[in-house]
């Protein structure tokens, strides 16, 4: 990437039912960078949608990512549910790849009562399956593990960075809401944010903050985390001081906004980084 893009997680929140073609059209009007694709109750899009995504992304300079579905647990103590859970993965990918998306993202797993070093060594197993699969099929786009809000969910920072040392198809998706709610207010201020691309930067280089995936929204979250996802003005989430640190750090990649007013917040978003 060569630099900041501000996309929407889905299609604009104002297109209602009005389908892709017009979503691209808001997202010129309001100067925003693209969509990420929510195929969260499973990785579907008939024909016609798949060749105007892909028409107009192109056409109009648009990024594209994917979100995966949210029945995925590499962790599941069921090898059944596992195998489905790779292929949610792959699905995702191959999609991906398809439409010319940049990277896909997906919550990789849960602890299951298990300690977090098994966990770990679980969904490295099966991270290792994807890529293997994904070179064979020369698919290159970038794989990442999405940090999580709630305690019970395997992926911390630390837990989403280790992984991505491993394989070289595989980059961190930093939500920094999640971070905030799953630590119950931490992760919220300048010199945290910093940290958290410092330590990306120290242990992946150059070419994770040179290729970022970040989540943000307002977020509402309590002992255990996560709650609800909010618009940015009504919580209490410091995206300005955290728009300073990615301009600090000249972080390239894409930034999505899931906040309940996605195209409005995004437009803050790009907008007050712009202002930097």
């Amino acid at each position: 990437m060569d630099d900041l893009k501000f996309v929407t997680a889905g299609q604009p929140i104002c297109n209602g039912n009005a389908g892709y073609e017009n979503s691209f059209k808001i997202l010129e009007s309001l100067k925003l960078d693209g969509m990420e694709l929510e195929f969260v109750h499973g990785v579907r899009m008939s024909p016609a949608n798949q060749k105007i995504v892909k028409e107009l992304s192109l056409k109009k300079d648009m990024v594209l990512t994917a979100h995966g579905p949210y029945y995925i647990n590499l962790n599941s103590k069921e090898e059944d549910k596992i195998e489905a859970s790779i292929k949610r993965v792959l699905d995702t990918a191959r999609m991906g790849k398809e439409l010319g998306a940049y990277s896909i993202t997906f919550h990789a797993a849960f602890y299951m009562g298990m300690p977090a070093d098994a966990v770990y060594k679980k969904v490295e197993s099966t991270m290792s399956e994807v890529c293997k699969v994904l070179e064979e099929e020369n698919n290159d786009i970038w794989v990442r593990p999405e940090t999580t809000g709630k305690g019970t969910q395997w992926g911390n920072l630390e837990e989403i960075v280790k992984l991505s040392k491993n394989f070289k198809q595989v980059l961190p998706c930093v939500d920094f809401s999640h971070l905030h709610a799953r630590t119950n207010g931490g992760y919220n201020t300048y010199d945290e944010f910093c940290k958290i691309f410092e330590h990306i930067g120290k242990e992946l280089g150059d070419k994770a903050l040179n290729n970022f995936h970040a989540h943000i929204a307002g977020i509402e979250y309590g002992e255990k985390g996560e709650k609800k996802h909010l618009m940015l003005k009504e919580s209490d989430m410091n995206y300005k001081d955290l728009m300073r640190a990615f301009k600090k750090f000249d972080v390239k990649g894409v930034v999505v906004c899931e906040s309940p007013i996605m195209e409005d917040d995004a437009v803050l978003l790009k907008e007050y980084y712009l202002s930097l």
